[in-house]
Order: C-alpha cells, then sequence, then structure tokens
C-alpha cells in the first residue's frame, strides 16, 4: 500500500528497545521527505528513549513486555489488537529487540520490516546483532559490509532483502568506528527505502 493507493498517507508504526534514534528520525521525516505518519510507537523497554521521543511529537506510545504481558500468546495478542487498534499499515523494527509472534507476524504478512547492520544474507542469524556483527566482520577481514532492509519473518534475519548499502571496511576501523559508519548508513538506507514505499512529498526535502 503506498499514500496514493487509498488516499491517505501510510499509517507507519514503529517498535523500539532503545535509545530510538531512528525512530526519532523517522517520526521527523513523517509528513516531510515520506508521505508516511507515524500512527504508534511500540516499545519492550517502559524507560526507552523511542518513548520519550514519540511523546514530545505528540505521537501514541505503547509499553508492552515479558513485564506487561508474561505469557507470550498473551503478549502476541496484545501486539496484534495495538497494531489494529492504530490501524498501522506497515510495521517498522527501530532497534527492535525481540522476536514477534505469529498472530502479529500473520497478520501484516509482508508488511513488518527491520534494518540489520550487514549485507544479508552474511553475518545473518541468531545471536547476530550489534557489535557482535561488527566485530565477524574484522575478524573476517572483510573488505565491506554495510546495511540491509529486509522483511521479518519468524526466523531472524531470513526474509526477503529489500534494499541494501555497502560500507567499505577500512584498513585502521575497529569496531566502534565501523559501528558508526554503518549506523549512518542503516538510517539512510530505511528512511530512502520507506520514502519510496510511502511515496515522498512535494515541496519538502530530507
Amino acid at each position: 500500500m503506498t499514500a496514493s493507493a487509498d488516499h491517505r498517507p501510510v499509517r507507519i508504526a514503529l517498535l523500539a528497545s532503545g535509545t530510538g534514534s531512528t525512530a526519532a528520525a523517522i517520526m521527523d521525516a513523517a509528513g516531510r521527505s515520506l508521505a508516511g505518519t507515524v500512527c504508534l510507537v511500540i516499545s519492550n523497554n517502559s524507560g526507552s528513549g523511542a518513548l520519550e521521543h514519540a511523546r514530545r511529537r505528540g505521537v501514541p506510545t505503547r509499553h508492552l513486555s515479558g513485564v506487561t504481558h508474561l505469557d507470550p500468546d498473551e503478549l502476541d495478542a496484545a501486539m496484534l489488537a495495538a497494531l489494529e487498534e492504530a490501524d498501522a499499515d506497515l510495521v517498522v523494527l527501530a532497534g527492535y529487540m525481540k522476536k514477534l509472534g505469529p498472530r502479529t507476524l500473520a497478520r501484516w504478512a509482508g508488511e513488518v520490516v527491520n534494518t540489520h547492520p550487514a549485507l544479508l544474507p552474511a553475518y545473518g542469524g541468531v545471536g547476530m546483532y550489534g557489535d557482535r556483527v561488527h566485530a565477524a566482520v574484522l575478524a573476517d577481514g572483510a573488505r565491506e559490509t554495510g546495511a540491509s532492509v529486509h522483511v521479518v519473518t519468524a526466523e531472524y534475519d531470513e526474509g526477503p532483502v529489500l534494499a541494501r548499502a555497502v560500507v567499505p571496511v577500512e584498513p585502521d576501523d575497529d569496531v566502534a568506528s565501523l559501528r558508526a559508519r554503518v549506523q549512518a548508513a542503516e538510517k539512510a538506507l530505511l528512511l530512502g527505502w520507506l520514502a519510496e514505499r510511502c511515496g515522498g512529498t512535494e515541496g519538502h526535502s530530507a
């Protein structure tokens, strides 16, 4: 679904666990460089920066986690209900560190996306996230890495890849320097993909 398909902006729900810098960038781009609106921000961390960024911008928030719902099936049902109540068209994982339940994935099949800090299928799968990815890239002596936007499925990092950005590995890179460049590429790639997916807005630039 695009913004022109039903004459309304694509409604984006964001799921985030940490500082929320990517979620904040998407909220700031919505209605400007991309013709979408952020209808809800959900976090499994009640103290996450993502929730605070959303509150400052007047975006509805929900805290859903193993604390609020001890049973995984109940958590899946609560996630499904929250996204349906928000009338979300697209679900974007912006640094969300938990798996989604089967009912939520089935309801938004093909419409849940995530970013990964490598060129999938390389350096993906269980346990491969954050600095673990960058450390593995450096340990292998790889000459390039990058970022991927992919569809979320039941297994980690196995959904179809929608977009990639290549980041060269410099001879003097360490985990911190490589992380900084990959994170910048990851954010730019996701925002660019969202602009294409939702449609751009006239008269604005990123």
